[in-house]
């Protein structure tokens, strides 16, 4: 690829990511968290930050180190910070996760345990933050763009967490438990606004262009999409810190944010749809069709938060509206493109180095899609039924659904796993003179 070469660990982070997915499934399938329990219980505390953190952020991670060197052209500022990153990431949030649990009465009182996992997760992310933001920061354009605001959010959204932590252990004082109080949505829009969704946007728009064979998005348009996002974190993070400062109601800022938000979300939506119109490659792969899953599942987002704000009950269903943020936008767009990005980067380091020198199979050929279809249309089919049981209030209705997201995941999971072994690659062309099979974990080049 142009610009850097194999991230070594990038396997590593999508398989402990997977296995934080795993694990949230299990959760709300045996119905431990929302809403089974309140929003703000510490079961759901435990849900919520298995998901954002273990699953998403980790995923984001591992997808980021290979592909921003691609962005800017130019090699991961420090190859060697990626594993100490993860390391520092599991183990912080293992612990912020015994932390909830304590104070949920499942582990014995310990009060040290949310601070602890505060810290070893700013370290995390501040080797995180550090090596893609050096890395983006050489050539600031286009989707690099969205990065760095990205990974700005990500500032904001880990400083709010840690303040929560120490709130949470009784050591902030008053100004921490003020923020405490008031500051959730600052934190949840930070994170999934900014962090999650800005940075998945900038990404987006390179991959698509890249397997589509599509002319990339003029930079005008781009940057007016981002400029809106921006905007709206901007307006949350910023005008949400001072109303707290000054005890005034956040009302304001959240429908200003709103307004700004829903405009990023058009504006992506125009230039996914100038992606499209203009692309090469005719026949959409399976990771573009359930890509458009998840794009229809970002608007659904929008429209569902427009009529739950006309009603008057976004407050009753926020589980609901998030539910379908996190699962049917973020995790299915990184699910699609999991399946493509390792069967691409899988590609590149077995057959690569003998490109030229022997016959080796296409990208499409190490993955077997019609067998794969099924386990997305379940996937996103429980996703959309786990919506509307949250939206009707039925959680038994809701686990059933969780249920067939596990089998889903399970299902890609094992896809995956096939793609990483070669097991669908023709036996003539599978391993040919010079071609080492690839680790299933990490990359040996």
């Amino acid at each position: 690829m142009i610009g850097g070469n194999m991230s070594r660990w990038t396997m590593t982070y999508f398989a402990a990511a997977l296995t934080w997915l795993l694990a949230a499934l299990a959760l709300m399938a045996a119905g431990i968290g929302h809403p089974a329990t309140d929003l703000a219980a510490p079961d759901t505390l435990v849900l919520v930050h298995v998901i954002c953190i273990g699953w998403l952020s980790t995923a984001m991670c591992g997808a980021l180190f290979q592909f921003v060197p691609v962005l800017v052209a130019r090699p991961l500022f420090s190859e060697r910070l990626t594993l100490p990153a993860l390391g520092l990431l599991t183990a912080g949030l293992i612990a912020l996760l015994a932390g909830f649990m304590a104070l949920g009465g499942r582990l014995p009182s310990g009060p040290w345990l949310l601070p602890l996992g505060a810290v070893l997760l700013v370290a995390g992310f501040g080797l995180v933050i550090l090596d893609l933001g050096l890395t983006a920061w050489l050539r600031p354009t286009g989707p690099a763009r969205f990065v760095l605001v990205g990974l700005a959010s990500l500032c904001a959204t880990v400083t709010f967490g840690a303040v929560f932590a120490f709130a949470l252990a009784g050591w902030a004082g008053p100004v921490g438990d003020a923020v405490l109080a008031r500051g959730i949505p600052l934190h949840a829009i930070a994170g999934l606004g900014g962090w999650l969704t800005l940075t998945a946007m900038g990404v987006s728009y390179r991959l698509l262009s890249m397997f589509m064979l599509a002319p990339d998005v003029e930079d005008r348009q781009s940057r007016l999409t981002l400029a809106a996002g921006g905007l709206a974190v901007a307006a949350t993070v910023g005008g949400g810190a001072f109303a707290v400062g000054v005890a005034m109601r956040l009302n304001a800022v959240l429908s200003v944010a709103a307004l700004l938000g829903l405009t990023c979300a058009a504006l992506y939506g125009r230039d996914l749809a100038g992606i499209f119109r203009n692309r090469k490659r005719r026949e959409l792969e399976l990771n573009m069709r359930m890509a458009i899953l998840s794009f229809a599942s970002l608007a659904g987002t929008a429209v569902l938060g427009i009529a739950l704000v006309s009603i008057g009950t976004l407050p009753l269903h926020l589980g609901a509206f998030a539910f379908l943020t996190v699962f049917g936008w973020l995790s299915g767009l990184v699910l699609a493109k999991l399946y493509k990005i390792v069967a691409f980067l899988t590609w590149l380091e077995t057959y690569g180095p003998v490109m030229g020198r022997a016959a080796t199979p296409r990208v499409q050929d190490l993955a077997a899609e019609q067998r794969a279809t099924k386990w997305f249309a379940i996937y996103y089919l429980a996703v959309w039924a786990g919506t509307l049981a949250l939206l009707a209030g039925e959680p038994s209705a809701f686990r059933i659904a969780a249920a067939a997201m596990t089998v889903g995941v399970f299902g890609i999971i094992h896809e995956i796993i096939r793609i990483r072994r070669l097991e669908d690659v023709a036996s003539p062309l599978r391993l040919p003179a010079g071609a080492v099979a690839p680790h299933l974990l990490f990359a040996k080049t």
